[in-house]
């Protein structure tokens, strides 16, 4: 492969502390500190004056449907949504069919990954088996088979000693839990956020408190036990502040944010668009206002998407039926910027901090830095460039999204994996 040269960008590398126009070079998909001439004679060569080149972005928490549900997406049109978005490694969730609670499900998922993957893709294993919460997984096998960390995403475990048994396992052996955090008998029948807005639109309200009893529990059990737990797509006030408190005393706990969770409120259920209806719910502007402050000052870790296909067919329905979640991966990073830039007046090296070193450094992940010697992951993106979203052209195989037909700003031009690219701006 022949070296490459990026030239005239702003590279941004938080992780280095790097900030300003320069150059960057790769030999052999890796970042070097310079070409001798004769390599840069022959040197592929990008034009980047007026795009920023920012670390690959990493999300650690998408749903890529492989096995089993591959009408929704594949570990390959989730690759390529992924590279749309700036993502060059990913973290997918075992919510599978079957699910991924065992070493040969996680080698299923790690064989379509070589085949068919365009970005670096790392599996998750389940905390119990089937997802059921009934009986833990094999852990350790699930650590040998490669996984990076164990949650049953979607289905929250309700038992408060299964939970802290896995937490003492998963210390056992290096692995973080993550956990979506729900107490199942407060939100039965719910589908949006109990409030105002539920009341005035007739539909079953679903209490913040359902997800402040999970983080405190789960802060006890990380606090007994010692191990790292990690709150997936934190959306309440109170569960902010719940996280601030832990930290400020040392517990070993960690937390998201979604682009949608810091975008949008439940206000936007208005017409009853199941584009809106997800898991956790939107909820208020206090609560919006609440994350938005708790990733300025570390409350919550990092940006992740919660990337959620589903069909049409299975999203238009009546409210109550259709599923929760929405596609996110090739919008996030112009939504992210846009509330946090431009509304917030984030530091534009902060978001790209929360969107590629800090989730790396969550999961120990070899990724989120242009340092010299790291893989030539890179994002090159124009941060004012403003474009239209459909949904139905994009990567993906499905059409989710609250954003599809707006206007955004903020857009991704190109995305290298190892120093080769995986996406190009108008590119067929």
């Amino acid at each position: 492969m022949p070296a490459l040269w990026i030239r005239n960008a702003r590279v941004i590398d938080p992780a280095s502390k790097r900030d300003g126009t320069g150059d960057l070079f790769v030999r052999d998909g890796r970042l070097v500190a310079r070409l001798s001439p004769a390599e840069r004679k022959r040197a592929r060569k990008i034009e980047a004056k007026g795009l920023v080149a920012a670390p690959g972005l990493v999300d650690i928490h998408v749903h890529f449907r492989e096995p089993g549900q591959t009408h929704k997406e594949t570990i390959g049109s989730g690759t390529r949504a992924a590279a749309a978005g700036g993502f060059t490694t990913v973290v997918c969730m075992p919510n599978t069919s079957p699910p991924a609670d065992n070493a040969g499900t996680i080698q299923y998922i790690l064989d379509a990954v070589r085949r068919d993957a365009v970005v670096k893709v790392l599996p998750t294993g389940c905390i119990t088996i089937g997802m059921k919460g009934e009986t833990l997984a094999p852990i350790g096998s699930l650590k040998r088979a490669g996984v990076v960390a164990i949650t049953d995403d979607g289905d929250c475990v309700q038992s408060n000693e299964l939970m802290r048994r896995a937490a003492e396992y998963a210390r056992m052996f290096d692995l973080p839990v993550m956990d979506h955090c729900q107490d199942h008998s407060m939100t039965e029948g719910a589908v949006m956020n109990e409030g105002d807005v539920s009341i005035r639109l007739g539909l079953r309200g679903w209490p913040n408190a359902a997800e402040d009893l999970i983080v405190s529990r789960n802060v006890i059990i990380s606090a007994y036990t010692g191990a790292h737990i990690h709150m997936q797509h934190i959306s309440s006030a109170r569960s902010v502040e719940i996280m601030r408190r832990a930290k400020a005393d040392g517990v070993r706990v960690t937390a998201e944010a979604t682009p949608h969770h810091i975008a949008l409120t439940d206000a936007a259920l208005s017409t009853y668009d199941t584009h809106f209806k997800m898991n956790p719910p939107l909820r208020t502007e206090a609560d919006r206002q609440a994350i938005i402050a708790g990733l300025r000052d570390g409350t919550l870790d990092c940006v992740a998407t919660d990337h959620a296909p589903h069909t049409d067919y299975e999203k238009d329905k009546e409210f109550d039926y259709a599923p929760n979640g929405i596609l996110g991966l090739e919008t996030a990073l112009a939504v992210t910027l846009d509330v946090l830039v431009r509304q917030n007046r984030f530091r534009l090296s902060h978001v790209i901090d929360l969107m590629t070193a800090k989730p790396a450094a969550l999961l120990g992940l070899p990724a989120g830095t242009l340092a010299e010697g790291a893989a030539a992951d890179v994002c090159l993106f124009d941060p004012e460039e403003t474009w239209t979203y459909n949904a139905k052209a994009g990567a993906s195989k499905s059409s989710n999204s609250p954003w599809s037909g707006q206007t955004l700003r903020g857009r991704v031009h190109a995305t290298l994996v190892d120093g080769r690219i995986a996406f190009a701006l108008g590119a067929s």
